[in-house]
């Protein structure tokens, strides 16, 4: 079986189609990725690359095609939004001739925002004659609204007739969140295109660890440490965690410590500044290999979203890799995230911006009995191991495969 899979972001930058990609292949799947170049979270271009030209390379046994982008940038709707449309015009106008000297029998587009990203595999699948399957991650266009990138009704109304102009012409939609079916449908008149398939998360064992990572672990254990990882942008609802912080200096034990980096670096920055919130650690960006080790140094760990519908239906995907690190979870967010944690019992959750539900929840796990602590962290593991293994993930992406392939042959 050969694979094309069509993303925007991939390794350096730290996605999880990255592993499950490699999975893919180690199951003796053909893959191609077809995507742009390394630039997110903080906007630049990767040292080894350049945004101008086509660039060709190997990834340990995956073939990667790289089209020009132009950089996110900081804080900036325009370079956002010639980000994103970059990236689609360049595969429409270079994708094409970066993968002709290959046959492939599927293309599979992982499809974070922007969902927009999958229009041009739409004509690399219509050319090559063969099926698309679209794994979608965000719900667009809510997402834009959502996020406060995109007010204007009319350009809403215009990145929806493009999303069913999309799903129309997928032969099978992946949604990470069983939530996101009912919002799907609507928009497709082949609603049974669409199936359940959650984030991949491979636990990563061996690595080496960074020295700036082990010396975080060991500052980790000299207080009770609450991390969050990932992203610092505004669907996070960072304000939350920095007024949880303001609340929680008159205990002098308690630490929340953010690992990552984004659009709200600066912003975060200067609150904790302004409140002088000595609580509050930005660590900054580690290494993929480095976050097994920091996850098991904390005490708790931090998943928050905004209040609003589209993230309501919506599973962040550490919420994976919390589960997978077998430590407490604080998850200040609604919908079906915070329905996973509970179902799970591997945390406590609050309503979303509920700062006040957080700071309740953080003083609730640091006064409890460090067996209690533990035994949450070992439900989060088994419900890990029971709902998202990465071994039964990829022979299930596989099978979805294996059917959509067999399909469009029948039609053919």
């Amino acid at each position: 079986m050969r694979v094309l899979v069509v993303t925007q972001y991939y390794w350096p930058e730290n996605f999880l189609i990255n592993n499950l990609v490699l999975k893919l292949s180690a199951r003796g799947v053909g893959v191609t990725v077809l995507s742009g170049k390394p630039n997110y979270p903080d906007g630049k271009i990767f040292p080894g690359y350049r945004a101008i030209g086509v660039q060709k390379e190997q990834h340990e046994s995956v073939v990667i095609r790289r089209v020009p982008i132009v950089p996110r940038g900081r804080r900036s709707k325009i370079k956002l939004a010639l980000n994103y449309i970059s990236f689609m015009v360049s595969c429409l106008l270079l994708g094409r001739y970066l993968v002709r000297d290959r046959e492939y029998d599927l293309v599979f587009v992982y499809a974070p925002s922007p969902l927009l990203q999958a229009l041009p595999a739409v004509w690399l699948a219509r050319q090559r004659r063969v099926p698309l399957a679209v794994w979608v991650q965000d719900l667009w266009p809510e997402s834009l609204s959502a996020t406060g990138y995109v007010k204007n009704r009319f350009l809403l109304a215009l990145v929806a007739r493009v999303v069913r102009f999309i799903y129309r012409y997928s032969d099978r939609i992946l949604v990470q969140s069983r939530a996101f079916v009912q919002s799907i449908a609507k928009m497709t008149e082949e609603p049974e295109k669409i199936h359940y398939y959650p984030n991949f998360y491979q636990v990563l064992e061996g690595e080496q660890v960074s020295e700036s990572a082990l010396e975080l672990v060991e500052a980790l254990k000299m207080h009770f440490s609450v991390v969050f990882t990932g992203n610092l942008g505004t669907a996070q609802s960072l304000g939350t965690i920095v007024e949880a912080a303001r609340q929680l200096l008159p205990y002098p034990n308690i630490r929340i410590v953010l690992v990552g980096s984004g659009s709200l670096d600066d912003w975060l920055s200067q609150q904790r500044d302004i409140h002088k919130l000595n609580n509050l650690i930005l660590a900054g960006r580690f290494d993929a290999s480095d976050m097994s080790a920091i996850c098991a140094a904390a005490q708790a760990l931090i998943v928050t979203l905004k209040d609003d519908p589209a993230f309501r239906s919506t599973v962040p995907s550490k919420v994976q890799a919390y589960l997978a690190a077998g430590k407490p979870i604080l998850a200040a967010l609604d919908g079906e995230g915070a329905r996973i944690v509970c179902e799970a019992c591997a945390g406590l959750s609050s309503p979303a911006e509920d700062a006040n539900g957080l700071v309740r929840n953080i003083l609730r796990l640091n006064e409890m009995p460090i067996f209690e602590r533990k035994k949450m962290g070992q439900n989060g593991r088994l419900y890990f191991n029971k709902h998202f293994s990465p071994d039964i993930l990829v022979d299930e992406l596989i099978e979805h495969f294996k059917e959509i392939i067999g399909e469009k042959e029948k039609k053919q």
